[in-house]
């Protein structure tokens, strides 16, 4: 059984996504009126003086929020929650997390939910429930709300209420389905992309103010770093995106914080459809949540955990995990794979936990005039370089034109450490739209990955790479995905021996087959095409803890 948490003063201190955000379609191209917020800066989460974390978050994150309370409660010492409902109110059934948990047509049982958590605690799954005890918990939900109605989230405030819990709701406002922030882009009532949601009130300061007990006026939410790290470290298994979370997460520190001060932490979560990968949504939340604001005045690190859509139908729109998806049936408790990994970045930032070495890893970035995408007959011949690159990016499939087009990226690999034997490596690769259905046209059709060590010709991208020949045709391979990321095969062993340490290594990525039709798919513009390698010291029996290299390529969206 966890321990509980020391003493402490109790004082003021989609569905499947589909149906969260249901309403979003097209995504602004500016960042909401008023936000601000510095240039994210490639780093790790370092350790900082953290005495008091809490969790916050809007609709699958609210739900997200709350389960890091409940479970690990002898970290979390509050939560703030707009649009959802009470603890594992889905109890691991799509049905019930639709039906009940959203909408009202089935009883959620909150009796059974108070009991199921008195029983977890009991068996060591989640920490003592007796830590809620005068816990700090703000509840918002919107009269204009129909997504995650009322009554939902009015059992969310009973909830807590029965482990005696302070809680705080706000029902007074006319508010969509959304996160409440004086920068959001959309009026009050308003239920649609990017889910902020301007109302005439300071929710921030209402809700921090609950947590915290008392905050200062916010500030400029620029005065900090905003930190961008790779979330693959703290992943169960060191892939990020097998549990449905992107490659990338982001903590904003004040910097008080960083000069020494004692400091809290909030764990912010994003919606559905509000992850940074989520077809070019990028900072929005991180910028537009007044979070960062607060921070500059109030000595609070904010860290910003992210979310992925998966290629499958089980979380399309990357929401957070609190129904069980991709099988895991521990989401809600010690064990839960999402739950694990967010604990490590809060670990990492409390400096209790063991944050990835920087000297077991390494960043490389492709050469932007060596990425590039050819276009050919299906068989072979015609082949020219695409000239569309720079307007629409890099390609896969059979354009509008009849062409087959392959795209090539090029990394230098010879940044790879020396004296590290490689374990296992793979790419990643995020689709933002596409036509058609390349993988079943034929059916059975695959997406290869070629090794080159060094360059198919030229390193920079000509005609003849469409068919030149590979080091190892077919290292890796990419199965069907309809939108956000996936993650290849790993490359086999012969594609791993490919790398070339002493320069640069190209992948191609072809299908096997000529689709019969138009079907084509686009690689989004603002999310890199990583190359991920973990290594080992060369004759070492077992891989170095958390040893994980992202290689990013930058490419621009596919053209045809």
């Amino acid at each position: 059984m966890r321990p509980p948490r020391p003493a402490r003063s109790r004082g003021p201190r989609r569905l499947a996504a589909l149906l969260l955000c249901a309403a979003a379609t097209l995504f602004p191209t500016a960042v909401p009126a008023g936000a601000a917020a510095p240039p994210p800066v490639p780093g790790t989460l370092q350790g900082y003086d953290i005495g008091s974390v809490f969790s916050a978050g809007v609709s699958s994150g609210g739900y997200m929020a709350t389960q890091l309370h409940v479970a690990y409660s002898g970290t979390f010492e509050g939560s703030a929650v707009f649009a959802s409902g009470p603890y594992d109110c889905a109890r691991g059934q799509l049905a019930t997390a639709l039906n009940a948990c959203m909408d009202t047509v089935q009883n959620l049982q909150l009796t059974a939910l108070e009991q199921a958590t008195r029983d977890r605690s009991a068996q060591g799954q989640i920490d003592p429930v007796e830590n809620l005890a005068g816990d700090p918990v703000y509840a918002f939900s919107g009269s204009a709300d129909t997504t995650v109605k009322r009554p939902v989230v009015d059992a969310l405030s009973d909830y807590y209420g029965r482990f005696g819990a302070r809680v705080r709701y706000d029902r007074s406002t006319a508010a969509g389905h959304a996160w409440i922030t004086p920068l959001g882009p959309n009026s009050c009532g308003t239920t649609q992309t990017p889910f902020l949601n301007k109302c005439g009130t300071d929710a921030e300061g209402a809700l921090l103010g609950h947590l915290l007990g008392s905050v200062a006026a916010p500030g400029s939410g620029t005065g900090g770093s905003l930190i961008r790290f790779d979330q693959n470290a703290y992943a169960p298994g060191g892939s990020a995106s097998a549990i449905s979370m992107g490659a990338e997460g982001f903590a904003y520190v004040p910097r008080s914080c960083s000069d020494g001060a004692r400091c809290r932490l909030l764990v912010a979560l994003h919606g559905c459809k509000q992850g940074y990968t989520y077809q070019g949504f990028g900072t929005r939340f991180v910028e537009g949540a007044y979070l960062n604001e607060y921070a500059d005045t109030n000595d609070m690190i904010v860290l910003y955990p992210q979310a992925a859509a998966t290629g499958t139908l089980e979380n399309p729109n990357g929401c957070w995990n609190w129904w069980g998806y991709l099988g895991d049936t521990a989401y809600a408790r010690h064990g839960g794979k999402q739950i694990e990994a967010i604990m490590g970045m809060v670990r990492a930032l409390r400096g209790t936990g063991t944050p990835p070495p920087s000297s077991d890893r390494t960043v490389l970035s492709s050469t932007d005039a060596e990425d590039g995408y050819v276009k050919a007959a299906a068989d072979g011949s015609g082949a020219a370089v695409g000239t569309l690159e720079d307007l629409s990016g890099l390609a896969l499939g059979r354009g509008t034109d009849g062409k087959v087009n392959r795209t090539v990226v090029s990394f230098d690999t010879s940044r790879i450490p020396a004296g590290m034997e490689i374990a296992r490596a793979w790419l990643t690769v995020t689709r933002s739209s596409g036509s058609g259905d390349p993988w079943a046209s034929p059916a059975g059709n695959r997406l290869l990955v070629d090794v080159r060590t060094g360059c198919f010709g030229g390193c920079a991208v000509e005609p003849a790479d469409w068919s030149a020949p590979a080091s190892v045709a077919g290292g890796a391979r990419i199965d069907a995905f309809s939108s956000g990321s996936a993650v290849s095969t790993d490359l086999s062993a012969e594609a791993v021996a490919a790398l070339n340490r002493g320069g640069t290594t190209q992948f191609r990525l072809g299908f096997a087959s000529a689709p019969a039709g138009t079907a084509y798919l686009f690689v989004n513009r603002d999310t890199p095409v990583t190359l991920t390698v973990e290594y080992k010291v060369e004759g070492s029996p077992s891989p170095l803890p958390s040893a994980t290299a992202t290689a990013m390529a930058s490419v621009r969206p596919c053209g045809r």
